[in-house]
C-alpha cells in the first residue's frame, strides 16, 4: 500500500464528464505530457464557455492533479488494476460510472471512505447530512477542519455523478436509484478497488462485496471462484465453512 490511504487528495468537486474526457485521451493514446496539457485546455475553455470566467490556473491544476492520478499516472501498485480497468470502458454508460467509480476508489481511499459513511447512515435512514458524515469520517481522520471542505468536495461530486440527489435542505441529499451491476467482470472490478483502497489490502468478500462504499451499485452475488478465473491481482483463501478471504498480490 502507500501514502494514498493517509492523504485526503479529493481538493476539489470532481465532475464526471472530466473522468470521462480523462478515459477517452488515455485510450486515444497521448502520451501523459499531451493529456495534461489537454485536460488545462478542457477545462479552461469549457468554463469560459459555461460561465465567461477563466477557472484558476491553480485549481484547473488541482483537478489536473487528480484526474492525472486517476488515469494517466497511478501509483505503481495501481498500474495493472487501471489497464484492466481501461478494458472495460465503452461497455455503457452505467457501467463505464462503475468503473470510474473503481478507480477513484483506488486512487484516492478518502472518496471510498466518504461513500462507506454515506451508505452506512443510507442504511439507517433516507436522507443523509454532511455534518452526519463529517461526524464519522472525523472519527477515522482526526478533528480536522479541512475534513469538512474536502468531504463536501466528495459529496458534491456524488450529485454531480448522478448517485445522489439534493433535498431542500441545504447539505442533505437522498439516493438515486441505483445502478445495476449484472455484469461479473464490472463487480469484481468494484470487489478489487474496494481492497485497494483499504490500507492492509484484505478483507472478507462478503465484506467488500456488500460494502456500503458501494451503496450507488445493486450488486450481484459474486464468489471466490469467479474472482479467482478473473483475476490474478486477488487471492482467495477459504476458511471455516463458507468464508472467503480476499488479499491484493503485490505487484512487481
Amino acid at each position: 500500500m502507500g501514502k494514498r490511504h493517509q492523504v485526503i487528495g479529493i481538493k476539489q468537486t470532481i465532475n464526471y464528464d472530466w473522468m470521462r474526457k480523462t478515459t477517452n485521451l488515455v485510450l486515444a493514446g497521448l502520451d501523459p505530457e499531451n493529456i495534461r496539457g489537454e485536460l488545462h485546455d478542457y477545462l479552461g475553455g469549457m468554463n469560459r464557455k459555461s460561465t465567461g470566467e477563466v477557472r484558476s490556473k491553480n485549481t484547473r491544476s488541482f483537478i489536473v492533479n487528480i484526474l492525472m492520478k486517476i488515469w494517466v499516472t497511478p501509483d505503481r501498485d495501481l498500474n495493472l488494476f487501471r489497464s484492466s480497468a481501461l478494458n472495460l470502458i465503452g461497455r455503457s454508460a452505467e457501467k463505464d460510472l462503475a468503473v470510474n467509480w473503481a478507480m477513484i476508489s483506488a486512487s484516492y481511499p478518502f472518496w471510498y471512505n466518504v461513500a462507506r459513511q454515506t451508505g452506512r447512515l443510507f442504511a439507517l435512514q433516507d436522507q443523509v447530512c454532511q455534518a452526519q458524515v463529517v461526524k464519522r469520517l472525523k472519527e477515522q481522520y482526526g478533528d480536522r477542519d479541512t475534513i469538512v471542505r474536502y468531504a463536501s468536495y466528495v459529496l458534491r461530486s456524488f450529485v454531480d455523478w448522478g448517485v445522489l440527489k439534493d433535498t431542500p435542505t441545504r447539505g442533505c441529499y437522498i439516493k438515486s436509484p441505483p445502478i445495476v451491476i449484472s455484469d461479473s467482470n464490472h463487480a469484481i472490478m468494484l470487489v478489487e478497488a474496494g481492497l485497494h483502497a483499504l490500507p492492509g489490502g484484505k478483507a472478507a468478500l462478503d465484506v467488500v462485496l456488500n460494502s456500503p462504499a458501494l451503496f450507488p451499485f445493486s450488486m450481484p452475488a459474486v464468489n471466490g471462484d469467479a474472482i479467482s478465473s478473473n483475476t490474478d491481482r486477488v487471492s482467495v483463501e477459504r476458511y471455516g465453512l463458507d468464508d472467503e478471504l480476499l488479499r491484493l498480490k503485490v505487484e512487481g
